[in-house]
Parts: structure tokens; sequence; C-alpha cells
């Protein structure tokens, strides 16, 4: 893993901008992996402020981790809708080049299945990841094991706690989400991984450094060749670089 440091949130935002933008540059057809979360807010910031500055995403791909089951595309707290807000609107990235599962899917089994099919048939170069506090990444969950593909999961309480605070209350936050599997997300030509906070010291350090196991999933990235690891000084606090 490449661990990097910043005394600035805003100067790990710009960083990861530039990861993302040089591989667009690049390679202009790219295919993006992208995170929602407060994390990739400032980053999408960047990315919004290097288009106007000239960088063109016409040709890029994108891909999203995950989506609330039960939420509509138009409805305010869906990943669908976050998208749209802070980053897609301000791109000029067509519309069906950006991709997230269905979580209003009639057949979510169905829906995991073509989301997984159009997977392989785009790779992607790039994959942003946020860190949960109990090691999640996209939605996949602590458990004895887990899904390599794309699948339902059933949302820990902490989990559904931790977003409690973008609803109006915690019976409005929902019980289910789609997301990427762990074996999706290992399939990424590069993986960037994003904490920030003193509240993610203790996973960030297990994740990173303890073993790997599907209690933690993203201690799972330490098995990937070509992991940047993004961190502000709160948050890697307790490592020892």
């Amino acid at each position: 893993m490449n661990i990097k440091v910043f005394d600035t949130k805003q100067e790990l935002d710009a960083y990861a901008a530039d990861l993302l933008c040089a591989k667009v540059a690049a390679k202009p057809n790219a295919v993006l992996g992208l995170a929602t979360g407060s994390t990739p807010i400032g980053i999408y910031k960047e990315l919004a402020a290097r288009h106007r500055a000239g960088l063109s995403f016409q040709q890029v791909t994108t891909y999203n981790l995950d989506e609330y089951v039960g939420l509509d595309a138009a409805n305010d707290q869906s990943y669908a809708y976050y998208m749209r807000d802070q980053l897609f609107s301000l791109l000029d990235i067509p519309a069906d080049q950006t991709h997230l599962p269905q979580g209003m899917a009639e057949d979510l089994d169905l829906e995991c299945e073509r989301y997984d099919t159009m997977l392989q048939a785009q790779p992607v170069d790039i994959q942003l990841l946020g860190l949960g506090h109990n090691g999640h990444i996209g939605f996949n969950e602590p458990d004895a094991k887990l899904s390599g593909g794309t699948h339902v999961v059933k949302l820990k309480e902490e989990t559904r706690e931790a977003n409690a605070r973008f609803f109006s209350s915690m019976d409005e936050v929902p019980r289910y989400a789609i997301t990427m599997g762990v074996g999706s997300i290992l399939k990424a030509d590069t993986i960037i991984l994003a904490a920030c906070g003193a509240d993610k010291s203790s996973i960030v350090e297990q994740a990173l450094t303890g073993p790997i196991t599907t209690e933690i999933p993203a201690s799972l990235l330490q098995t990937h060749p070509r992991v940047i690891v993004l961190l502000d000084r709160e948050a890697a606090q307790r490592l020892t670089l």
C-alpha cells in the first residue's frame, strides 16, 4: 500500500482529484468507480473545478459502489440523487454513462446480475473508496463471509446509525442496500482509499495493519497490488509511518 498523509482535508481532496484527472487525461474513456458519503464531497468539488478549467469527462464511464433499496432516484437521500447533485450535474459526462445499482428494481437478484455483467464488460480503472467506522467498504458489512459480486445486504445497525444524520428520523434510514461486492472492488486496476478524522483512526489502523479478515472488509485491500491510501493526520495518528 502507498500511504500518504496530509495536513488538511483540502490537500487530500486535491491529491485524490489529481489522481483521477491524470487517468482521465491519459485515457479519456476511463472507467471510474465512485463512492458517496461525506468523504468524497471535497474530491468531487475539485473534479468539478478541473472540468471548469477545461478537462472533459465526456467519454468517461462511472460505476457507483452502492444504492439504498427502496429509494428511487428522485429521493434526495438516494445515492443517485447525491451523485447528480454533487458531481454529475457539474461535469459534461452523459447521463447514460453513469451507473448505479437500481434500488427500486422489481427483481433485486436480477439487478445484481445486470450490474456485475456491466462491470465485467467495463473493468474499473480507478475505484474511489471511503471507509466505514466498522471497516465496511461500499456496503460490504463485517461478516463471517463476504459476497464477491454485487448483492443485497442488510445494513448493520451501526451503519444505519452513522447515516441517520442524513434522514429526518432513524425509522427512515433504509435497512437494505445493493452493493458492489468485495471481489468486484478488488478487480479495479487501482484503488484509492480516503479517510479523515480522529474517529476513523482506530479502523484505519486495523484495516491497514491488522490481520486480513472478513470481519473488517477493508482489510482485504491489503491483498491488492495498487492501493493508494489518503489520510489526514488525525485519521493516521495510530499508524507508524
